[in-house]
């Protein structure tokens, strides 16, 4: 395997001030969802400013509400520390707790501007997975999100380029890169979305495909990871939300499609 140097998570610095590659990446998958998203909302006759208006709202309560969810699961920790709860700086938040505050903004301001929830989500997953994709890359630079430790045998064997393989081998030890596992999966979603769209769905069920194939993937994913939070005992947090996403998601779809009988597509406007 090539030993290339590691990246140096920090991309520039301005005297004490440091910019990392890190945030220039969550950065660039956020505005990239937002052009795709945006080209979608206003070709489907959603008003034109009204994902910018979303955004003002969603982006800020997402970061705090998966800061939230980060410390409820860490609260061993944060019981003890409480003057760390708001140092988000140093880390320490949550993709489960981002889209249950996304999904909970979306609802209510999709309310007050009298817009279609369902019709709202089902445009706004794509943009979803491009900035769960490029994000991902962001745990890649910091060497986190990784699982436990690969053999020799994996790296003889493994066809993931060596660049990424040796990103993951941190005081000489190579593990497994799960960041890219998930960055992967998500991808593969992403274009069993773009191919769904001229399937015969109902409005709402291109948001509960994502919810299933994302929880889906990052079930079997986590469990791979050394870095979890958990429920009770070996119960991760993330398998457990990952769980309810999926159950609630196949019985939503059964309610509206076999007694509700949605009788709205996707393609409706």
């Amino acid at each position: 395997m090539v030993n290339l140097l590691s990246i140096n998570p920090v991309a520039f610095s301005l005297g004490a001030l440091e910019l990392r590659w890190y945030g220039i990446i969550i950065a660039f998958g956020i505005i990239l969802a937002f052009i795709v998203v945006q080209k979608e909302m206003v070709k489907r006759g959603m008003p034109p400013d009204f994902l910018t208006d979303l955004l003002i709202w969603a982006v800020p309560i997402s970061i705090i509400s998966a800061r939230i969810y980060y410390v409820i699961f860490s609260w061993d920790y944060y019981k003890e520390h409480p003057g760390q709860i708001i140092r988000i700086w140093e880390g320490g938040i949550a993709i489960h707790g981002a889209l249950i505050g996304a999904f909970i903004t979306t609802y209510i301001y999709t309310r007050l501007r009298n817009v279609s929830f369902w019709k709202t989500v089902d445009i706004a997953v794509a943009g979803l997975l491009i900035g769960q994709i490029i994000g991902r890359w962001g745990n890649f630079v910091n060497q986190e999100a990784h699982g436990g430790p690969v053999s020799e045998k994996f790296l003889e064997t493994t066809i993931i380029p060596n660049w990424i393989m040796n990103q993951m081998t941190i005081q000489g030890v190579t593990y497994h890169p799960t960041f890219f596992y998930e960055s992967m999966w998500n991808i593969v979603g992403l274009i069993i979305i773009i191919l769904l769209r001229k399937a015969n769905l109902k409005r709402g069920e291109m948001f509960l495909f994502y919810l299933v194939w994302y929880s889906v993937g990052r079930f079997f994913i986590e469990g791979m990871r050394t870095d979890s939070l958990y429920v009770i005992g070996e119960l991760r947090a993330a398998q457990f939300v990952s769980i309810i996403a999926i159950v609630a998601a196949l019985l939503m779809f059964s309610i509206r499609r076999f007694i509700q009988k949605i009788d709205v597509n996707y393609q409706d406007d």
